[in-house]
Order: C-alpha cells, then sequence, then structure tokens
C-alpha cells in the first residue's frame, strides 16, 4: 500500500498524445455507483496505459532515477517494487473502492493467512491481550496460540455469540477483539457492532476476517471493524489459482498496518497481483451465482432425512438468522451439513460417491467441495456437540440440479454402508 509520500513528485503516465480526462473510477458521478460498478472500474487508467483496457503487469524490483540528486530526494512516483508498483497500486484502488467510504487503505499479502498474522501484529504489542472468537479459522488460533506467545501476547477465546457481553472478558490490556462471521465451519454469526462498541469504549481495535461475505455484503469497515481482513486466495482470486490476502483499514489504524507490512517485507508477486484483479472485476456475478445456488442446495439439505440440521445463517432456521438479516446483504457459497448420527465410514461413503464435489482444503473458486470436519479438539471457550457429523460444503458455479443428483448418489451410497 503506497503512503502519501510515495506519490510526491508523481511523474506522468505515457505521452498518448491525448489528455486522460476519462478515469473510470474518478470522472463525475462516481460517488453514486453501486458496488458492482465500482469493482468493475476501480482502479483502471487506460489512458495512462496508452489504452489498454486492464493495468499491465510490472515484473521488476529496482526503480531507476533520471539523476543522483533526484535519487537522494526521492523524486519518483515509486520508490522500490515492494512499495508500490502501477500493479499492486491499481488492485488496491480497486479493493478500496468496495471497502467503503471509512477505507483509509488496503495492504496486499501474500495470503489470507499472512493478511491475518501482519493485522495482529500490527496493532498488539509485549504485554498486550486479544480477544478471539472460538469460532475463528483454525489457522488464526495457531498464530495466537504460538507466535503471539512468544511476543508476550495473551489470548482469551470467547463464545462467538456473545454479542456486547464481552465486555466481562476484558482486561485492562486487552487492546484488540479479533470477529470472524460467520464462524469457519461451524457458521455461527456474531453481532459485530455490539462487539465494537463495547471494545471501542474500552480503548480496544476489532479486527474482522470478512473472507466469507466480502465487503459485497457486509461492509465491516461500516459497522465498528478496524482492519478488514481477506483471504484473496478464495473469492477475489474465484479460480483456486493464487495464494492472495488483503487488509482494509480505517484512518485509526492504517499507518500501523502500513508501517508492519513494509517492515515484514510483506508483497504479492505481480502475476498473483494480476489474477487478483481480474478475478475482483467478475467478483460481484460469480458471489450473487454462488448465492443462488448454495441457498438452493441448503434448502435441499434441510429436507433430506439424512440431515439433522443445516447450517447456513441465510437460512430461517439458522439461530443467527435475524442478526444475518440485519446486518449482512448477501451470503456466499460455504455453509455446513450436520447428519443425523451415522458411522464415519458412512460419511466416507458418502463424500467418496461424490463426482462433481472435490474433497480439498480452501473454497471460493468455481467449483464445488466437501470435506468432513469435527470442532471439538479446537473449541475451548465453547463445546462442540452439533448432534451428528459434519460436512462442509462450498458450492460452486456447476448446475445445481447436476450438484443435487451427485449429493443423491452421496446418499445412497451412505445408506448403503448403514
Amino acid at each position: 500500500m503506497k503512503s502519501p509520500d510515495d506519490r510526491d513528485g508523481a511523474a506522468p503516465g505515457p505521452d498518448t498524445g491525448h489528455p486522460d480526462t476519462r478515469h473510470p473510477d474518478t470522472d463525475h458521478g462516481a460517488s453514486a455507483r453501486t458496488d458492482r460498478t465500482r469493482l468493475v472500474v476501480g482502479g483502471r487508467h487506460p489512458h495512462e496505459h496508452y489504452g489498454f483496457v486492464n493495468t499491465p503487469v510490472f515484473h521488476g524490483s529496482t526503480v531507476l532515477y533520471p539523476t543522483a540528486e533526484d535519487y537522494l530526494a526521492r523524486r519518483s512516483r515509486y520508490k522500490y517494487a515492494r512499495r508500490g508498483t502501477p500493479t499492486s497500486e491499481a488492485l488496491e484502488a480497486a479493493l478500496a473502492a468496495i471497502e467503503g467510504p471509512a477505507c483509509a487503505g488496503v495492504c496486499l499479502l501474500p495470503s489470507g493467512l499472512a493478511a491475518i498474522s501482519a493485522a495482529l501484529l500490527a496493532v498488539l504489542d509485549a504485554g498486550d491481550h486479544v480477544l478471539v472468537s472460538d469460532s475463528a479459522y483454525d489457522p488464526t488460533r495457531t498464530v495466537c496460540d504460538t507466535l503471539l506467545v512468544r511476543w508476550g501476547i495473551s489470548t482469551t477465546y470467547y463464545d462467538p455469540t456473545i454479542g456486547a457481553g464481552i465486555g466481562a472478558l476484558m482486561q485492562p490490556n486487552t487492546k484488540a477483539v479479533f470477529v470472524e462471521a460467520p464462524g469457519s465451519l461451524s457458521f455461527e454469526i456474531q453481532d459485530i457492532p455490539a462487539i465494537a462498541e463495547v471494545a471501542h469504549a474500552r480503548g480496544a481495535v476489532v479486527l474482522m476476517d470478512n473472507t466469507w461475505a466480502t465487503p459485497l455484503y457486509f461492509r465491516a469497515l461500516d459497522r465498528g471493524v478496524d482492519l478488514a481482513i481477506q483471504s484473496g486466495t478464495k473469492y477475489i482470486g474465484g479460480h483456486s489459482d493464487i495464494m492472495f490476502g488483503c487488509v482494509a483499514a480505517n484512518a485509526r489504524t492504517d499507518k500501523a498496518l502500513r508501517d508492519t507490512v513494509f517492515t515484514m517485507g510483506l508483497c504479492v508477486g505481480p502475476d498473483d497481483m494480476n489474477l487478483a484483479q481480474r478475478g475482483l472485476r467478475t467478483l460481484a456475478v460469480r458471489l450473487a451465482a454462488h448465492e443462488t445456488a448454495a441457498l438452493k442446495v441448503a434448502q435441499w439439505f434441510e429436507t433430506r432425512p439424512e440431515v439433522l440440521r443445516v447450517l447456513h445463517p441465510a437460512l430461517p432456521s439458522h439461530p443467527g438468522h435475524a442478526i444475518f438479516k440485519r446486518d449482512f446483504t448477501g451470503s456466499s457459497g460455504l455453509f455446513s451439513v450436520v447428519f443425523r448420527p451415522t458411522s464415519q465410514g458412512a460419511v466416507n461413503a458418502f463424500l467418496n460417491a461424490l463426482t462433481l464435489f472435490g474433497i480439498g482444503a480452501s473454497w471460493g473458486g468455481y467449483e464445488s467441495l466437501a470435506i468432513p470436519f469435527d470442532c471439538t479438539k479446537i473449541r475451548t471457550a465453547t463445546t462442540w456437540q452439533p448432534g451428528g457429523p459434519t460436512v462442509r460444503f462450498h458450492i460452486g458455479l456447476e448446475d445445481t440440479d447436476d450438484l443435487i443428483a451427485d449429493l443423491e448418489r452421496g446418499f445412497a451410497a451412505m445408506t448403503a454402508v448403514g
């Protein structure tokens, strides 16, 4: 992410022979545009690049200065590739455009976990205390239980449904609260505005893993979050072919985040930035398709005798549905299913019979996925008692009737095992 002084003495773009008066993300009326349009136009300046629609992919490290005087005064729009290129600048601008007016800047990271780690380290010092949702992504817990411990930072895990009651867990040295909604694997919804109000009153900042909803469906910074994190490997990329993360900061946390990322030397390769930017252009239409398909499949699961319940916050049956309807404008393609009690062998037979659902980690790509899971060993503030074996599904962009037919084959294989 470029700091303001990185733009001092900025050189103009290539001479195309025509003044660049048609920047699609800065012309009149830009503030009234929808997020869907912002995704398409954000960060694009075609006439700075001879009219080509997409920002070129800049492969490089060293930036040359015309003279020694220019070098000593750092008179250049770009100083060094790790500190920004036209490629990174375009992606940052496009991401910031959908985070909303509270966004002071965006940092790009080489993975979602790197984004989580950098965000935590940006706001925590030795001796501090952080509160983390008990339903958070397991690698987030690993960061807290290993790296933060070595830095002298303590962690308390809390019930994700605690809401404003989180005040009872705050200590004099509590400097941050980490939320994730819905929860990884188990899909609890948190009352983030209530948590943020309490945290801010005690001087703490709020960090959120917003990968599931993206800022299209949950404007985290507008809801009291100070650092909004996404694993861009998922929906931003959309094609299961990049590793990428990003953190959007408000004015309170922007400088601390930027300084931490720069000092740690974290940056993203130009090809992954290019693929992330390409994926971002179609995020709105893809996410809408994932939402529609996932709801259809989730509702179908609710009709199956083999299913005890479906963990999808957009369903009225979900215990956090009222908060979801209040705060979220949509849902994505990821949810979990609790089967009625059966053997692990029967669950394995179900999964092994599927031909359209891959068995593998991650999600957010165009392909459907299914993985078995058990939260028992990764909960400390709550007890995981779902009532039966659990499987997480990501519904991709295949035809939903084909996916349902595939799932029916899975249930037939489960029944055969007994």
